[in-house]
């Protein structure tokens, strides 16, 4: 008879990963994907040849890789896999430095959002990957937890689009912080809304 996994058993406690420790990209442009995410997340080298980089941004030996697969024939367009990934600041204000930082370097967000649980800024990397760069709105991931059961995010699981720069030029100010990541801190224009169309359509009425 097996023995049963340990982790498993009533009232243990399940055995999950300690970490995310990186992810690998296929790339057909090798050379200007590590320069856009070098410039992004400042990332340094840990090794480069031809056709593999691993790169890091803190003690991890890499926190991303990249495949050079140029050789191979080009994705159709993709409806399947992985939507984005995201990267979490230690602040709003070191978020938007970032995008204050990037904007100079012609990297701007395609949609800036705050979800309710986070303030949230998207961009795309040379290939359209989608990269989510987003700060907690919430101290603790209890408060953020709990937010996924309000009648709030029940009518909006989306989110509130906003302006990166209204929301610059209001911290510059010394607007509080936590007025800041509330939903509506720093509306868009009318008609500049992004426009989520990965969703499928809703129902009919």
């Amino acid at each position: 008879m097996a023995t049963p996994n340990p982790s498993l058993l009533p009232g243990s406690t399940p055995i999950v990963p300690a970490k995310l420790a990186h992810y690998v990209i296929r790339t057909r442009n090798f050379e200007s994907m590590l320069a856009w995410y070098r410039k992004v997340f400042l990332l340094k080298t840990s090794f480069e040849a031809p056709v593999i980089a691993f790169l890091t941004w803190d003690e991890e030996h890499h926190r991303i890789a990249f495949l050079n697969t140029a050789h191979l024939p080009a994705p159709r367009e993709k409806c399947s896999g992985i939507d984005h990934v995201a990267f979490t600041y230690a602040s709003l204000s070191d978020l938007l430095l970032t995008y204050e930082r990037l904007k100079e370097e012609g990297i701007l967000p395609f949609w800036c959002i705050n979800h309710g649980p986070t303030t949230s800024m998207y961009y795309r990397d040379p290939e359209g990957n989608e990269i989510e760069l987003q700060v907690d709105n919430y101290d603790t991931v209890e408060e953020a937890g709990a937010y996924f059961s309000t009648p709030a995010f029940a009518r909006n699981p989306i989110g509130v689009d906003f302006d990166p720069d209204a929301l610059l030029q209001k911290f510059r100010a010394g607007v509080p912080v936590t007025e800041l990541l509330r939903q509506g801190a720093a509306p868009v224009a009318p008609g500049k809304e992004y426009v989520y169309t990965t969703l499928p359509p809703p129902p009919a009425p």
